[in-house]
């Protein structure tokens, strides 16, 4: 399995223009996640949820963006 969550996304998908498809980013935007995340970074929380929809939840929001979508808050929530 991959670590990189949005990688993951991605091969799912198939390519990055197939995963920018689905989500509505561009594929120049799904590639720079894709390295930000490689570099440590992260994801904005509108792509976190847009990957999340996408993949019908098989890349989470709480996996791309754990500081956000908490199991916690997602709790509280419902």
């Amino acid at each position: 399995m991959d670590t990189n969550p949005v990688s993951a996304a991605i091969s799912l998908f198939g390519s990055e223009s197939k995963l920018g498809a689905a989500t509505g980013y561009s594929q120049v935007a799904i590639n720079k996640a894709k390295r930000r995340v490689a570099a440590g970074g992260k994801v904005s929380a509108n792509l976190a949820v847009a990957i999340d929809r996408a993949t019908e939840g098989k890349i989470s929001k709480r996996r791309l963006r754990p500081d956000l979508f908490d199991e916690a808050a997602s709790e509280v929530a419902a």
